[in-house]
């Protein structure tokens, strides 16, 4: 008898039912608005305030691996399909630096940012970033919506929504969100992706001036 081999990039047809992927995806995304938009604005700015609500978002999505069974490999913790997903990102990263660039080139405020050492830690930004939006809430984005173009918008409008009512990064972590989604369906590798997006923020914080991303805020500080 002929085995089935499992291939990582597919989720297991015996997932929950649709409306409890949906509420998972609705759960972790509710806890960083909140951070966002009353955490941070309203009860203070202390980081161990606003750490509370991600920390339970994490211990949430690290429960639900656990039951249903995905491993960190499956989860895109994984270096066999580095080389083939940085293939995919190759051209779709290149068109993400170059419109970055283009922005801040046809904008009035031309700017080139010195180094910071904190830049050196995008990288494991990036990779918790793309993990959530990726690892988590693209596979649950799959099991309500299938995999395709429905479940890739749907991460997408979620990462740019995190980023409103900055108008500039929702539209350029819209761009991301598609690109970075549809990858991680095709070659589901987070290492990959972190490097991806790191180097379209890095090229973000070096060439577009503060004034025109509003200093990167987000949520309620937005407005001050």
């Amino acid at each position: 008898m002929a085995t089935e081999t499992k291939n990582p990039g597919v989720l297991s047809s015996t997932a929950p039912s649709r409306g409890l992927a949906l509420w998972e995806i609705l759960s972790v995304v509710t806890s960083c608005l909140l951070v966002e938009w009353v955490v941070l604005s309203f009860v203070g700015r202390s980081k161990l305030v606003g750490a509370v609500p991600v920390l339970l978002a994490l211990g949430f999505m690290f429960y639900s691996h656990r039951e249903r069974g995905e491993t960190a490999q499956e989860i895109g913790f994984r270096t066999d399909s580095f080389l083939a997903a940085c293939r995919l990102l190759i051209l779709p990263t290149a068109f993400v630096v170059l419109l970055v660039i283009a922005v801040s080139w046809f904008s009035s405020e031309v700017f080139i940012a010195p180094w910071r050492n904190r830049f050196l830690l995008l990288p494991l930004w990036a990779l918790f970033q793309q993990y959530a939006l990726n690892g988590f809430i693209n596979r649950r984005a799959q099991l309500a919506l299938g995999k395709g173009p429905k479940s890739i918008v749907l991460v997408a409008i979620i990462f740019s929504l995190l980023h409103f009512p900055n108008p500039l990064l929702a539209i350029l972590t819209f761009v991301g969100g598609l690109i970075w989604a549809a990858v991680y369906q095709r070659q589901p590798n987070l290492f990959a992706l972190a490097l991806s997006h790191a180097a379209s923020s890095l090229t973000l914080a070096l060439t577009v001036s503060p004034k025109l991303l509003d200093s990167l805020r987000v949520g309620f500080k937005y407005f001050g």
